[in-house]
């Protein structure tokens, strides 16, 4: 099984293009922070498409809260130097908009579902977790 679920920010605007057959792409990169031992953040480059890219071309921005679901991706290419490269991303299916405003004080569209609450942290979106939280 290869899923992945993330919730950080924006670290830059999101690109959004379209492919030579014209097929949206949205690409950014989400800062993860680790919850457990050091604090340190991760930059995972996300890639979305379709609707869904034009959706967060549209309404993400540098510092967007959001939260993606996806798998883990790599793949690799030769550089000019004829080393081979690797690149991991997450691609993702869903895309959950977590921050209150798109900018330059508008609302989010009202059709941008809600991040789903699930668990004992129902009702807490942005508290900590304790080790009582935690189901195993």
């Amino acid at each position: 099984m290869n899923k992945v679920f993330l919730i950080g920010n924006l670290t830059k605007d999101p690109e959004l293009s379209n492919t030579n057959n014209g097929i949206p792409v949205c690409k950014f990169t989400l800062a993860v922070s680790r919850r457990f031992g050091n604090p340190e953040t991760d930059f995972l480059p996300v890639i979305v498409w379709r609707g869904q890219a034009e959706n967060c071309g549209k309404f993400l921005k540098k510092g967007s809260k959001a939260a993606v679901a996806g798998a883990v991706q790599t793949r690799s290419y030769d550089a000019n130097d004829g080393t081979k490269r690797y690149i991991t991303e997450i691609v993702a299916d869903e895309v959950q908009f977590l921050s209150t405003k798109a900018g330059e004080g508008e609302p989010l569209p009202s059709d941008v579902p809600p991040a789903p609450v699930s668990g004992s942290s129902k009702g807490r979106i942005g508290s900590e977790v304790t080790e009582d939280d935690l189901p195993f």
